[in-house]
């Protein structure tokens, strides 16, 4: 088990930027694939994109890709979601999820944190 305290998110204009964190607890954090997923209201969780243990490997919405780029540092425990050229319809909850397999992580992870909420204006 991993515990997940997603960061970064909050108010931006469209066409601005954001970082968010997720920082993990457990000394195993460097042996799990990451990824994040997201919820706008009246609508389903959506993948948005993972990443495996060791970085070789990333997946990416088609919806967020070339403006969505995921990363991790395993000595700070942490994964980031750098959202760049920000649409009114990426307003959501942003969740962070963990799993061992990265494929698994893309569809039902065992691990989420708690979300934070990214809003963007028009």
């Amino acid at each position: 088990q991993v515990q997940l305290v997603e960061s970064g998110g909050g108010l931006v204009q469209a066409g601005g930027s954001l970082r968010l964190s997720c920082t993990a607890s457990g000394r195993t954090f460097s042996t799990y694939a990451l990824g994040w997923f997201r919820q706008a209201p009246g609508k389903e969780r959506e993948f948005v994109a993972a990443i495996s243990w060791d970085s070789i490997i990333t997946y990416t919405a088609d919806s967020v890709k070339g403006r969505f780029t995921i990363s991790r540092d395993n000595s700070k425990n942490t994964v980031y979601l750098q959202m760049n050229s920000l649409r009114q319809e990426d307003t959501a909850v942003y969740y962070c999820a963990a799993d061992v397999n990265i494929r698994v992580v893309k569809s039902t992870p065992g691990n989420w944190g708690r979300g934070t909420q990214v809003t963007v204006s028009s």
